[in-house]
C-alpha cells in the first residue's frame, strides 16, 4: 500500500499545487471561512466516506475514512483560515480578497491533506483501521477551532493525531521534529485602571492613571526576570496603552493590553499567580481600581515523545527520494491550537521545510511578504501518508 499511496501523491503534485494557488487567491479570517469550508467539503462529494461540516464552534469538518478491517484510529489535521494581513508576495496567485492573506501556510495545509485524504480513500479497501481527517477552522483566533472540536466528543475514539506545519526554517525536503514542550502557550490580558482625573496644574487634588499605568508596564516585567526559572522560557507583552488624552489633563483611567507567553504549564501557573498579585498591589500603591481580563487562549504543545520518536524513525527508514533530510527543531515560542489535541490524545505536531529556492534569508510565517517553496506540499503528503502507513501496520 506505501508504495502504491507514494505513487498517487507523486502523480498528483500539479493538483495540490493548484488546490493552494486556488485557495491562496481565496483566504478567509477565522470564524468566516463559509467560502472554503463549502470547497473542502464539495470536494469529498461521491466518494465514500463521512463527511461532517461545522464542526465545533465553526466551520470545521470532519471526514472519516473507514478501513476494511477493525485496527487502530488515526486522526489527521489541517487548518484553513487565513490572517489580516495585506499581501505583497510577488505571486501570480495573489490574495483577491483585499486586507486578507493566506501568511501562515494553511492553504499550503489544506493542499496536502485533501489529496493525502482522497488517495486514502480509494486504497481503503488495504487500510486496517480509521482514519479521521480534521479540516480546522479558526486557528489564528482564539478561542480558536481545536478546542471546540475536541469537546463535541466526535474524535474521543482517535489512538494518535498528527499535524505538520510549514515553516521557511529549511530547504523542501526536509522534515523537522521537537519532542515534548514544542510550542508556546499564549494568554491574553487586558488591564483598565481607573483614578481620579484633574487639572495638571493641581495633580495634588487628583490620582494619575497613567503614573499607575506606567508602572504596571516597567514592574510587569520582573515577573520574568525574576519569578521565571531562567531554564525556562516566559515573555510579557504589552502590546496596546490606551492613554490618549488632552497634554493638560491628568487621565482618569486607561487601558492596557498584553500578550503573554511561556514555554510549560509551570511557567504559566507562575505568571498567572504574579500578574494577579501585581494588580492587587497596584490598586493598594496607587489608590485605583482595576479590572483585570485574563484570558489562557492556547496551552503549550506538548509532543508524545514515543510517537516523535515514531516519525522520526519511520522518515528516517523510508528512503524517500522527495524526503532528503529528517532532523531535529528547536523548541518554537509560537503557539498553535494544535495543543488542545494533544493534551486528550497522544501524538506529533512536525514541521515541512518549505524555504523558496535561492532566497538565503526567507520571510517567515506571518509576514506581507510570505512565501513558500510548493514542492513542500508533496513533501508534507508523502511525510504524513508514511506516518499513516507505519502507524496502522504497526503491531
Amino acid at each position: 500500500m506505501r508504495d502504491e499511496l507514494m505513487k498517487m501523491l507523486e502523480e498528483r503534485k500539479d493538483e495540490m499545487i493548484e488546490i493552494r494557488r486556488y485557495l491562496h487567491e481565496h483566504p478567509e479570517l477565522s470564524f468566516k471561512e463559509e467560502k472554503t469550508a463549502s470547497y473542502i467539503a464539495d470536494f469529498y462529494n461521491g466518494k465514500d466516506v463521512q463527511v461532517e461540516t461545522n464542526v465545533g464552534n465553526g466551520h470545521g469538518i470532519i471526514v472519516t475514512i473507514e478501513g476494511a478491517s477493525s485496527g487502530k484510529t488515526i486522526g489527521l489535521r489541517a487548518d484553513f483560515d487565513a490572517l489580516p494581513i495585506i499581501e505583497e508576495a510577488d505571486v501570480p496567485f495573489k490574495s483577491k480578497n483585499e486586507g486578507v492573506m493566506h501568511a501562515c501556510g494553511h492553504d499550503a495545509h489544506t493542499a496536502y491533506l485533501l489529496v493525502l485524504a482522497d488517495c486514502l480513500i480509494q486504497l481503503k479497501d488495504k487500510i486496517n483501521g480509521k482514519i479521521k481527517i480534521i479540516h480546522q477552522h479558526a486557528e489564528e483566533e482564539p478561542p480558536g477551532g481545536a478546542k471546540s472540536i475536541m469537546e463535541t466528543g466526535k474524535l474521543d475514539d482517535v489512538d494518535a493525531i498528527f499535524g505538520i506545519h510549514v515553516l521557511p526554517m529549511a530547504p523542501a525536503g526536509t522534515v523537522g521534529y521537537h519532542s515534548g514542550f514544542s510550542f508556546n502557550g499564549r494568554t491574553y490580558f487586558k488591564l483598565q485602571i481607573q483614578a481620579s482625573g484633574g487639572h495638571g496644574s493641581s495633580p495634588h487634588k487628583a490620582n494619575d492613571a497613567i503614573v499607575a499605568g506606567s508602572y504596571f508596564v516597567t514592574a510587569v516585567q520582573t515577573v520574568v526576570s525574576r519569578k521565571v526559572d531562567p531554564l525556562a522560557a516566559g515573555v510579557v507583552t504589552i502590546g496596546s496603552f490606551d492613554g490618549k488624552g488632552s497634554f493638560n489633563v491628568i487621565k482618569d483611567s486607561i487601558e492596557l493590553e498584553g500578550d503573554i507567553r511561556y514555554s510549560n504549564d509551570k511557567v504559566q501557573e507562575v505568571i498567572d499567580k504574579e500578574i494577579h498579585r501585581m494588580v492587587k498591589g497596584l490598586e493598594e500603591l496607587f489608590g485605583v481600581t482595576c479590572e483585570l481580563t485574563y484570558t489562557p487562549d492556547y496551552p503549550p504543545l506538548y509532543n508524545d515523545p514515543e510517537l516523535t520518536v515514531f516519525v522520526a524513525e519511520t522518515l528516517n527508514k523510508v528512503n524517500d527520494k522527495d524526503i532528503t533530510e529528517v532532523k531535529e527543531f528547536p523548541k518554537l515560542s509560537p503557539s498553535e491550537d494544535f495543543a488542545y489535541y494533544l493534551e486528550k490524545i497522544p501524538g506529533s505536531y512536525f514541521y515541512i521545510g518549505c524555504t523558496p529556492k535561492g532566497v538565503e534569508e526567507p520571510y517567515f510565517n506571518h509576514h506581507p511578504k510570505f512565501d513558500i517553496d510548493e514542492d513542500a506540499i508533496l513533501v508534507a503528503a508523502k511525510s504524513v501518508g508514511h506516518v499513516v502507513c507505519s502507524y496502522l501496520t504497526q503491531k
